[in-house]
């Protein structure tokens, strides 16, 4: 089975604007891709996870956040980092559907298309959602705080994988 980290966007990967779907606003946080790049190494699948509700509530559409994430995947991939998969729900909290987090079913989604072993794998996000969403889904979840550099985490999921 494949180990993986699954990743929420904005706040996480990139700098949340509120509402980023714009291509050419895409501004990666600090230490990120070199995370990445460390975590792809060490053999994870990296597997972005994110609620889009902008879409529901009409702001934007389901185009634009694709076309923005087609543009994320490409930047990272210049840097030799492979998102293996992005999984999206475009719903507003107000339509309650089950896939936004901090429901699980896109991690299990996610686990079942790339046979994924939840025992080894991770998600990191920078909301209690992400949060409770990972940990519903049985894998070991990190809260990424503000103003928290994203490579100590990068440090402790490394360590225990060599566990």
């Amino acid at each position: 089975m494949n180990k993986a980290v699954f990743l929420d966007r904005d706040g996480t990967i990139n700098v949340d604007h509120g509402y980023v779907y714009k291509p050419e606003d895409l501004q990666f946080i600090e230490k990120v891709p070199e995370s990445l790049l460390r975590l792809i190494k060490a053999d994870f699948l990296l597997i972005i996870i994110t609620n889009q509700s902008g879409v529901g509530r009409g702001f934007f559409t389901e185009e634009a956040v694709n076309s923005f994430n087609e543009n994320l995947i490409s930047q990272l991939l210049e840097k030799n980092i492979k998102i293996t998969d992005v999984f999206v729900c475009f719903h507003n909290p107000d339509q309650n559907c089950d896939c936004r987090k901090p429901s699980p079913k896109l991690i299990f989604e996610a686990m079942k298309k790339y046979d994924i072993d939840p025992t080894r794998s991770f998600m990191i996000g920078d909301k209690e959602s992400d949060v409770l969403s990972g940990n519903k889904a049985g894998v070991t979840s990190f809260l990424l705080d503000k103003d928290q550099d994203f490579s100590i985490i990068t440090d402790q999921i490394l360590q225990l994988n060599d566990e």
